[in-house]
């Protein structure tokens, strides 16, 4: 799904937070996360909104909780 809302950004933005923290590259988290660069890429540029199976992979290859991730 293509979407641009406030909320898919605000969780882009996160998720690539979380990754520079931990010195990690788009790759990295993407092979941990059992996806494509191409798709890890996509969401954290906001471009796309993942099912929550996806945040859950993330949520893990990052080593964080939903919690971290959503901010809600």
């Amino acid at each position: 799904m293509t979407t641009s809302d406030g909320t898919t950004k605000k969780v882009a933005k996160k998720l690539k937070s979380l990754r520079l923290d931990r010195d990690l590259t788009q790759a990295e988290i993407a092979d941990k996360a059992k996806m494509s660069t191409n798709y890890y890429a996509k969401i954290e540029r906001g471009e796309v909104r993942p099912s929550v199976d996806i945040y859950e992979r993330l949520a893990k290859a990052l080593k964080v909780t939903a919690s971290d991730i959503f901010p809600f």
